[in-house]
């Protein structure tokens, strides 16, 4: 009897879609879509990292957020490529490649690109990777480079605080 409750608990998981089973849908990035971001994780803080396959120290922050997710699968993580929507298969492979095909995900699509550089922070000219933290009560900060590992997790582990309090 318990198995087959069990059986049918999977069944039903697996009929619903979960998002962990799944990859997460690459979205088209255009004019607006940063605000449809922060209103659907509004009062959460979530991590938004910009990034594109040619950049090589993106790839060192893509192995970092992978094992991130893997670790704390709570934590609310929103990627951006800056790639062309032309590329989205090998953007959606290389996402896959990081551990991070469950992630929402989003892909530039606007060949206008400082249009959407300027959309998302008019001081931000296109270096990579770009992160932005978002913090519980909507402040943001924004981080260009690399990011340490236990800097992130400290920064994590306070907003888990405030959230708390």
């Amino acid at each position: 009897m318990m198995r087959a409750r069990l059986r049918c608990y999977w069944l039903a998981l697996l009929l619903l879609g979960v998002p962990a089973l799944h990859a997460a849908e690459l979205r088209p990035f255009v004019s607006g879509s940063l605000q449809q971001i922060v209103a659907a994780h509004h009062g959460t803080p979530f991590i938004l990292g910009l990034w594109s396959r040619s950049c090589s120290h993106c790839r060192e922050e893509l192995t970092m957020l992978g094992q991130l997710v893997a670790d704390h699968p709570q934590a609310a993580v929103v990627l951006i490529s800056t790639d062309s929507i032309d590329e989205s298969a090998a953007v959606a492979a290389t996402l896959q490649g990081y551990g991070l095909g469950a992630v929402e995900s989003w892909v530039f699509a606007d060949p206008y690109l400082e249009r959407l550089q300027y959309e998302i922070d008019n001081r931000w000219y296109g270096e990579l990777p770009r992160t932005y933290l978002y913090a519980g009560n909507g402040t943001r900060s924004g981080h260009s480079g690399r990011l340490d590992r236990s800097w992130l997790q400290g920064w994590l582990d306070q907003q888990e605080a405030r959230r708390r309090e």
